[in-house]
């Protein structure tokens, strides 16, 4: 277990930093669309799918580029990449508050997809897969423990933002907030050593000599990070991708088609967030020696199940609340599954660009499912729309399931 003095000098000081940037960089890029994009369809006279999917793009972007920010990690370390994110995610939100056209705010979220590639989760887990190797499973979650609080965190200060600053003073003040808290952090209180690195520059010149004379091996890898068992990988967290990414903009409104009050519906959205962070401390405490892999199937067979209950029983309040609460749970341990499946499957070198290949199918599907959902509820019904997340669901649970670690 970590000591006090880990969290202030040693390698647990990254877990502290990301904790803080963390909730700064998913404040300020990915959660205030929600509330700011009707306001700029409003303030430009776009439509609210146009101004949407200027995100939906960004998200796309940052889906391309990924892999390319998990390799620069790799090579250079998150102490170096990731303040630049921060400084691209300033520049991105100081041109959306600027952009005079449809042409400009396009661009400005392109800029603001590469600041999310370089910003959010995937870099961080890199980041800390890289300080901690092998060890890096208790940091991913102690991280994911931090996160979870940025949308508790996010909404309310961003409509706070808006009711004194509108729109764009709230993402002003985001943008200062990542350029002059965010990216200094990540510059200079982030450490420059893994901690393997820390215990070999401890150890006596005597037991660095069988080291050195023995064969380049990497006895942490077990599968090669290609062939199907990558593919599988890819297309598990990918096709779960498509869940949280259309029910975050339409789960709310399903609800409400299906007959619950406004307040009531909120009230059991609540539920989401308490849910992960309580399936996060779970797996931090219960779990920690169990194979992530086995955690990823328990968390996308509740959610499978979460669907089946909403299918199979009458709609209520009591129902939903249930659905919510099995959600939450299963989104809180896949968010740690996307960082420990891949360093326990495929080990600890090249961990940053693994991340990055894997994050990049997994963004497009992001950008592609909030525009899917909506077309097939508008076009079809809200139970059509449910029953596809839920195929998703199932689609990544039977690539989880055929995933063999050994």
């Amino acid at each position: 277990m970590a000591s006090a003095r880990d969290f202030i000098f040693g390698p647990w000081r990254a877990v502290v930093v990301l904790g803080v940037t963390e909730i700064l960089a998913w404040a300020a890029l990915f959660y205030p669309p929600v509330l700011t994009v009707p306001l700029i369809a409003a303030d430009h006279h776009w439509s609210n799918a146009f101004a949407m999917g200027g995100f939906s793009l960004g998200l796309l972007v940052g889906g391309l580029v990924s892999r390319h920010v998990g390799a620069l990690i790799d090579r250079f370390g998150g102490h170096a990449v990731m303040p630049c994110g921060a400084l691209i995610g300033a520049g991105g939100l100081v041109g959306l508050v600027l952009a005079p056209n449809s042409a400009c705010y396009l661009a400005a979220w392109m800029v603001l997809g590469v600041a999310m590639a370089a910003s959010l989760y995937d870099p961080a887990f890199a980041t800390l897969g890289r300080i901690f190797g092998k060890n890096a499973r208790a940091p991913i979650t102690a991280l994911t423990l931090a996160g979870g609080f940025a949308s508790t965190l996010s909404w309310p200060a961003t409509q706070f933002l808006i009711d004194r600053a509108g729109w764009r003073g709230a993402y002003a003040a985001y943008a200062a907030l990542l350029a002059f808290v965010a990216a200094p952090l990540l510059a200079f209180a982030l450490p420059r050593h893994g901690a393997a690195a820390e215990r070999r520059a401890e150890a006596p010149l005597s037991a660095a000599a069988p080291a050195a004379a023995a064969p380049a091996q990497n006895p942490d890898r077990k599968l090669a990070p290609r062939g199907a068992a990558f593919v599988l990988v890819a297309a598990a967290f990918s096709a779960y991708a498509f869940v949280p990414s259309a029910l975050s903009a339409q789960l709310l409104a399903i609800f409400g088609r299906f007959g619950l009050a406004p307040a009531t519906a909120v009230a059991i959205g609540m539920l989401f967030g308490p849910a992960q962070v309580l399936a996060r401390i779970g797996e931090l405490w219960f779990a920690r020696t169990l194979h992530p892999l086995w955690t990823a199937r328990f968390a996308v067979g509740l959610l499978v199940a979460a669907f089946a209950l909403l299918a199979l029983l009458p709609f209520s309040a009591l129902v939903a609340a249930a659905f919510a609460l099995l959600y939450g749970v299963a989104n809180g341990l896949m968010t740690i599954a996307r960082g420990t499946v891949p360093l326990a499957l495929f080990g600890a070198a090249g961990y940053g660009r693994l991340v990055g290949r894997i994050g990049g199918p997994f963004l497009v599907v992001q950008a592609m499912a909030p525009l899917v959902l909506t077309f097939v509820a508008e076009r079809v019904s809200d139970a059509a729309g449910l029953a596809l997340a839920a195929a998703f669901a199932a689609a990544a649970l039977v690539c989880f399931i055929a995933i063999r670690p050994d």
